[in-house]
């Protein structure tokens, strides 16, 4: 099976930058869109940034101009970097392939931001 395991997470405060890193086993990766999600405790899982295999990127309105996601298919990982972050980006934050290949979820890596 294909496994994910997400990197980079911690606490910072408000204003500040964290980079989470994803890095994930199997030939599909290169052939496959890449999403991350955040999840806050007892809230649903919402979607914060995808890319498609070729680089294309989209993003939740909540980071646009905040938050970049990339890929290094020579590395078999995904990226987000998360700039001028904010108490509400506060959550889990899970790496993701999508349909048709997955769906596949990686174990989450806590990102806490101090106001």
């Amino acid at each position: 099976q294909v496994q994910l395991v997400e990197s980079g997470g911690g606490l910072v405060q408000a204003g500040g930058s964290l980079r989470l890193s994803c890095a994930a086993s199997g030939s599909i990766f290169r052939i496959s869109a890449m999403g991350w999600y955040r999840q806050v405790s007892g809230k649903q899982r919402e979607l914060v940034a995808s890319i498609s295999s070729d680089g294309r990127s989209n993003y939740a309105d909540s980071v646009k101009g905040r938050f970049t996601i990339s890929r290094d298919n020579a590395k078999n990982t995904v990226y987000l970097q998360m700039n001028n972050l904010k108490p509400e980006d506060t959550a889990v934050y899970y790496c993701n392939v999508p349909r048709p290949y997955g769906p596949y979820w990686g174990q989450g890596t806590q990102v806490t931001v101090s106001s």
